[in-house]
């Protein structure tokens, strides 16, 4: 074998040698489009999915914002409830205190209108003795009537003041006359009762007319 014999084909045939850089050629550009083409696609597959993110997140956000106004109606339907049933409740209260306060206004011009009625009865049982024996049954009959008309006043709140020997007080007594005290301990004090005071569920619906000991 000579020596040009060692030579391969390519290297003794120069068209041999312009095709295979040819196909190199055209190798390399099909791995350049194909690089090409999956960059493209790794593009556009990361565009789809931020764009399936972002939808997503939309819709995340919009539920938020539902759920935030859902909550923000709620409370405000909450609180206008709540105003609603305090409104409600301290009519009812002032409702039922003012209706109180009617029936104990009403009971009250009734038992001051009577006052003067027990106070015949005390002044008729003054004048009866019991010692009497013409008396004695009319005295007994006027005491039992007596008791139960006192007894129904006060049912009602209605008490008799103490006033006799008491510190002289214009919360409750009136003052007719005063009078030199009978004792040092009397001064100030009241020494004798004119016309009974009374209360009534411990107010006050009649003074007590005194004399005042000087």
């Amino acid at each position: 074998m000579t020596k040009d014999n060692k030579f391969t084909d390519s290297e003794q045939n120069p068209e041999n040698m312009g095709a295979q850089k040819n196909a190199e050629n055209e190798s390399t550009e099909s791995v350049e489009q194909d690089q090409s083409k999956n960059a493209e696609a790794d593009e556009v597959n990361s565009e789809e999915s931020s764009s399936k993110k972002k939808k997503k997140k939309m819709k995340f956000s919009r539920k938020d914002e539902k759920i935030a106004e859902l909550e923000e109606k709620a409370n405000s339907l909450n609180d206008k409830y709540l105003r609603l049933f305090s409104e409600f409740d301290n009519f009812r209260k002032r409702t039922a205190r003012e209706r109180l306060e009617l029936s104990k206004t009403a009971s009250a011009d009734l038992v001051v209108s009577l006052l003067p009625v027990l106070d015949d009865f005390e002044r008729g049982l003054g004048t009866l003795t019991a010692d009497d024996e013409l008396t004695k049954g009319a005295r007994e009959g006027m005491e039992l009537i007596f008791n139960k008309f006192k007894s129904i006043l006060e049912k009602t709140g209605l008490k008799c003041m103490e006033a006799n020997g008491k510190e002289f007080d214009t919360d409750f007594h009136e003052a007719l006359t005063k009078i030199p005290a009978p004792s040092d301990d009397l001064k100030g004090k009241v020494v004798d009762v004119i016309e009974k005071g009374y209360t009534l569920n411990d107010k006050v619906i009649r003074f007590a007319k005194v004399v005042v000991g000087s």
